[in-house]
């Protein structure tokens, strides 16, 4: 082989090594660490116990997470985040600083790429609002900005509107329950029960199919 031939064949294999590099992608490791018991503190300051992990992302730390995950897909996780704040004043006489733990919002993790997103939830409250999820459907009861109307909301991940935001009068209620077939999902503030059956397009309220049967039964006996 003469020596132009010799280089045309380096040239050639650097030039397939470089378009293999590029075509396969990165693998990330991403993972959840042990657990270990914090507490929070809310608006109001009662501490709350959580259990905390941290998101580590190629071995290296990206964020504290509380709480369980929720796998949306094989390749999407969702957690809700935790961080810890410099609760110090400026009068304190001691200097040294006074950390407290707070709950935040939740974040997306893409387990291929490893990118780390915050999922913006419209009109999640980060102290009372509870989170069911179900696929990449998120339920949960929320607050307008100045705490004086409440929620009912279902929020599709990707869209940028709920597909479900019905105002309801009472506190705040407790993670609602998901169904499938159809797609169904309860919620419980009080004693009042509201279902909505939630497809791609919104979600509609359900009918009160006991107290129809109740009726038909009475009927028939009559």
């Amino acid at each position: 082989m003469t020596q132009a031939g010799k280089w045309m064949s380096v040239g050639t294999s650097l030039i397939l090594a470089i378009s293999y590099g590029w075509a396969t992608p990165r693998q990330h490791t991403v993972v959840l660490g042990p657990w270990h018991s914090a507490s929070v503190i809310t608006e109001t300051g009662k501490a709350v116990p959580v259990k905390l992990r941290k998101l580590l992302v190629d071995e290296k730390f990206k964020e504290h997470t509380a709480g369980p995950s929720h796998d949306v897909s094989d390749r999407l996780f969702v957690v809700r985040k935790a961080a810890q704040l410099n609760d110090s004043l400026p009068q304190d006489t001691v200097k040294t600083t006074r950390w407290i733990w707070r709950m935040e919002g939740w974040i997306s993790v893409d387990r291929q790429t490893g990118h780390v997103s915050p999922l913006n939830l419209p009109m999640f409250d980060q102290d009372t609002s509870e989170v069911s999820w179900y696929r990449d459907l998120a339920a949960y009861c929320g607050t307008s900005d100045d705490h004086s109307k409440a929620y009912l909301l279902v929020f599709q991940i990707g869209k940028r509107k709920p597909l479900l935001k019905k105002e309801f009068t009472g506190e705040a209620c407790p993670a609602p329950t998901w169904e499938r077939q159809p797609t169904r999902v309860t919620f419980l503030s009080g004693q009042t029960k509201s279902s909505f059956v939630v497809t791609a397009h919104g979600a509609g309220i359900q009918p009160d199919t006991k107290s129809d049967t109740k009726e038909d039964d009475e009927d028939e006996s009559e």
